[in-house]
């Protein structure tokens, strides 16, 4: 019965790589090398690691300024306020962490920029937790430097909204366009392996229609790791946190499409189901007789008068495609999100009846890989 009910919405395929604006050429690349997974040098781990070895020095002469508190739960703003303090030598402690963060950045960039699904990349935004921060935005500034001295003519740039309303303005883009036409507004959901975000995101789309002007009206937040819920219990509170939101938007006049957008970590099958990368979330969901969009369906089956419709896709993709008004100045580019690992997309314009966006077709003789770069990757 929960497999009928999805497949009767017909909006679109979960995890599509053709979307109103853009197709996805690949996400969730997994790359190697000798020392493992490429997103373990990029994590917000990785980076905490870098800076407890540039403690060690000082821990030595008992002069470490952080004094007994361990790397990993040092907050950014403690780093941020470390970075322009008085203390010099703490300050010199965090900016060599960027530093070598940074080329760790840079390798693992390189390392994508030379796969044939990335080839002629001509911007990266940057997202994740670690971009909400003073010391995250050197680190993506470093990193570009770092890759145009190597040739690489690629721009790096943080993501524009803030990390946690990014996956939910993202998911707008799952939509097709005419759903906008009679509705303001929609329910998004950013399912992670610490927390889970429902919101209600206006899309403004009267004022404008490239969804440039969206804003997240509420959102509500639970951190499910701090209570380590089974699977039907996470689901369980999912629902109450949707209906709570369509509730609230109710009361205060939006009109909610009868639409659901879903930002999921791993790799989403067209059916909803998720194939791997989602053993951090509470339960196993990579189950074949677990399927969420289904799930949901059950539960919520109509918003407003319409057959509730959902759409679900990788989260990076999802973080990504918030950027897309703002990508219309290129055709091809792609997002790097630096949280517990490595997420990463990468995307290629499509032409729009408007006339905006990429003109696929077009001849473009920009090689933004590798100009007879260092063989060093």
């Amino acid at each position: 019965m929960a497999d009928e009910l999805v497949l009767t919405t017909g909006i679109a395929r979960h995890g599509a790589t053709r979307l109103p604006s853009v197709d996805v050429d690949s996400f969730n690349i997994e790359l190697k090398d000798d020392e493992g997974f490429l997103g373990d040098r990029a994590s917000k781990s990785a980076f905490r690691k870098i800076l407890d070895r540039w403690r060690k020095p000082l821990r030595k002469t008992g002069e470490d300024p952080f004094g007994d508190e361990p790397s990993e739960q040092v907050n950014k703003k403690t780093l941020d306020a470390m970075l322009i303090g008085d203390d010099t030598e703490a300050s010199a402690v965090v900016h060599s962490a960027i530093e070598e963060f940074a080329l760790e950045l840079a390798y693992v960039t390189r390392r994508f920029l030379k796969t044939k699904a990335w080839a002629k990349t001509e911007r990266i935004v940057v997202g994740g937790g670690f971009r909400d921060s003073r010391l995250g935005e050197l680190a993506i500034a470093r990193t570009e430097i770092i890759l145009k001295d190597e040739k690489f003519k690629v721009d790096l740039q943080p993501i524009r909204h803030h990390p946690d309303e990014a996956g939910l303005i993202g998911c707008l883009h799952l939509a097709p366009s005419w759903i906008f036409e009679a509705h303001d507004s929609i329910l998004a959901v950013d399912i992670g392996g610490t927390n889970i975000r429902c919101g209600v995101v206006e899309t403004r789309w009267k004022k404008a229609p490239d969804l440039s002007k969206a804003t997240v009206w509420k959102s509500e937040l639970w951190r499910h790791a701090d209570e380590t819920p089974t699977r039907e219990a996470a689901v369980e509170h999912l629902v109450e946190m949707l209906q709570d939101l369509i509730a609230e938007a109710e009361t205060d006049g939006l009109k909610l499409a009868p639409f659901i957008g879903i930002a999921c970590p791993g790799v989403i099958d067209e059916d909803g189901s998720i194939e791997k990368g989602a053993q951090n979330l509470p339960g196993n969901w990579e189950s074949s007789k677990f399927n969420l969009p289904a799930s949901l369906v059950e539960a919520i089956p109509e918003i407003g008068d319409h057959d509730t419709a959902i759409v679900m896709h990788n989260d990076g993709v999802v973080q990504g495609l918030s950027e897309v008004p703002f990508m219309q100045d290129v055709e091809r580019w792609g997002v790097l999100t630096i949280g517990t690992g490595l997420g990463n997309a990468r995307f290629t314009n499509r032409r729009k009846e408007n006339g905006r966006g990429a003109k696929n077709g077009e001849k473009d003789d920009k090689d933004n890989g590798e100009k007879k770069a260092k063989k060093s990757a």
